[in-house]
């Protein structure tokens, strides 16, 4: 092993209003609150950060034309309940249900993709999707 994961970083315009939105959406706590650098902390301590990027645009999912660049997988255990709360955050809607494969996708404040998943089991050996 070289290394191991620190934080998942996402450049956007306004790092304390994304951080709060995820904190909400995660149960996190803001653990650094710097004009240009927010850190959110999860109670399992895994840490989603957020810089400043004036000229940030947003990924252009699905349009197949654009990037999705990267985008988050929350597991939840109502997705009803889980989706009202994040729409109530300033989180929209990019897509119909995947029934078939357990979950919705939405765009944060900023225009990040993120998915609320629901249904799964986890797999101890960490390869699942």
């Amino acid at each position: 092993m070289i290394g191991q994961l620190r934080s998942v970083v996402f450049d956007c315009k306004d790092p304390a209003k994304l951080g709060d939105f995820y904190a909400q959406l995660i149960g996190g706590t803001v653990t650094n609150d710097d004009p240009d650098w927010v850190v959110v902390t999860d109670p399992a301590g895994q840490r989603l950060a957020f810089q400043v990027a004036p000229d940030h645009q947003p990924p252009k999912f699905p349009d197949t034309a654009g990037s999705q660049q990267v985008h988050l997988d929350i597991k939840v255990d109502d997705p009803d309940e889980a989706e009202r709360q994040a729409l109530a955050l300033g989180a929209t809607r990019v897509t119909e249900e995947h029934h078939e494969d357990h979950f919705r996708v939405f765009r944060d404040p900023a225009g990040h993709t993120f998915c609320l998943v629901y249904g799964v089991q986890e797999d101890p050996a960490g390869s699942g999707a």
